[in-house]
């Protein structure tokens, strides 16, 4: 059995942005997402043009403050002040079916 993860837990109705710097594509890197979407190509030489890259940087951004909303929604529901990664877990499975 597997050590458990440390929790990073976060307050319920934050900000979300956490000092987190504004970027180009909606909050992650050119070479976040560039690395990413190369994670699951099959050939090397694949290219991904930059439109592409702020398409997916958009759709990360949307589905992390959509997992966050859920997840700080659970936690409200448990009666709980911070969010955890627990909560994170329940709401994961239906956030995958809904994208």
């Amino acid at each position: 059995m597997a050590a458990p993860r440390p929790a990073r837990a976060l307050p319920v109705g934050g900000n979300g942005g956490g000092g987190m710097e504004q970027r180009d594509g909606g909050g992650f890197r050119k070479e976040t997402v560039d690395r990413l979407l190369r994670l699951h190509f099959r050939d090397g030489k694949t290219r991904v043009n930059g439109d592409a890259q702020l398409l997916m940087a958009e759709m990360l951004k949307v589905f992390v403050r959509e997992a966050a909303a859920r997840a700080a929604r659970q936690a409200q529901a448990e009666d709980l002040e911070k969010v955890d990664v627990e909560h994170v877990e329940k709401v994961l499975p239906q956030l995958l079916l809904d994208f």
